[in-house]
């Protein structure tokens, strides 16, 4: 295994100015986790942040990190809500760096436990005021070659007892993260129809898939994605997250080349996937992200971010304040 000095090696083969640093960004989409050789906590976001973009405030996603040991299951995603909001209470120190970060949070709530879930997210809203939503990952494909992140069943958005959780989040106001794969967009434009009243963010421009059956077919992929995004499109209460396609999953394979992409060559791998999300969507329904660090397995913080600017740079000074900052704002209701 790759160790986080290795790797970081390895990204410092490629090193880039940041690019317009003066932009404001609100990167929505980041984690904190402590596992095996790969540890990401509060100084290692600023290790990463000190690259010069100028990053106002950021999001926390859910990622199975900190769940209580003990106590009933339902409530042991408790304990991630409560170390993000230490962590916040760490950075209002002031000690790291003037960033808002975790300015929202998305936890987790089991939502396919149905009514019951209401007792978990008011549990979660009474631990901070900066909880805004939930992310239920739903990834699924039949392939043994395609990972599933957690281990949720096939077509569970369609299952009566999640809709019954799901409904929860319209009466407490609460916004969903959906991270799914690319064949399974249909059952998420089902979904954002039934309850139009909640807000979903879609995360990684909708999972497209490029290894075990879909290696070797990316045209093929690319039009059938094409066909599906622009179906969730339509629905108006769904925004997208535009970025994650360094994700091995996505088969670009950028994370085993023997030097990190630089911004240029990633603005241009994915330019089509990321203008055509913000052609069907419009910027106001767009938000650039970072992912990290999982989306650190092939490039660093600041490329990352200077090929987002390389990708914008046609775009009005409004439509970049949407893109960069003002729609994950407006979304998570950072204030």
């Amino acid at each position: 295994m790759t160790t986080n000095a290795e790797h970081h090696r390895w990204l410092d083969l490629t090193v880039e100015e940041a690019l317009e640093p003066d932009v404001p960004i609100c990167d929505p989409h980041h984690h904190f986790w402590d596992r095996p050789n790969d540890r990401y906590f509060l100084d290692d976001l600023y290790n990463d942040l000190g690259g010069g973009h100028n990053v106002a405030s950021t999001v926390f996603i859910e990622c199975q990190a900190m769940y209580r040991r003990d106590g009933p299951e339902k409530m042991k995603s408790l304990g991630q809500t409560e170390f993000v909001q230490g962590l916040v209470a760490q950075n209002n120190s002031g000690q790291y760096g003037d960033t808002n970060v975790a300015a929202g949070i998305v936890g987790f709530a089991d939502l396919s436990i149905g009514f019951e879930v209401e007792r978990v997210l008011e549990a979660h809203l009474s631990t901070t005021d900066r909880f805004r939503g939930v992310r239920h990952i739903t990834a699924f494909d039949p392939s043994p070659d395609v990972p599933r992140p957690r281990p949720f069943p096939e077509a569970l958005l369609s299952d009566t007892k999640f809709r019954e959780g799901f409904s929860v989040l319209d009466k407490l106001d609460l916004s969903f993260d959906a991270y799914l794969y690319h064949p399974q967009l249909s059952e998420l434009v089902d979904l954002a129809n039934a309850f139009p009243g909640v807000t979903i963010i879609l995360n990684h421009v909708g999972g497209p898939l490029g290894i075990g059956p879909y290696s070797g077919k990316r045209d093929q992929i690319f039009a059938e994605w094409k066909e599906s995004m622009s179906a969730v499109a339509a629905c108006p209460n769904v925004v997208v997250k535009v970025g994650g396609l360094v994700m091995p999953v996505c088969g670009f394979d950028w994370h085993e080349r023997p030097m990190p992409t630089t911004s240029r060559e990633l603005a241009q791998s994915t330019a089509p996937y990321y203008l055509y999300c913000i052609e069907q969507f419009g910027p106001d329904r767009c938000m650039f992200e970072s992912n990290f660090p999982v989306d650190k397995i092939a490039c660093s913080y600041t490329v990352l971010w200077n090929a987002f600017k390389r990708l914008a740079h046609d775009f009005s000074p409004s439509e970049q304040s949407a893109l960069f900052h003002d729609t994950a704002s407006r979304v998570y209701r950072l204030g």
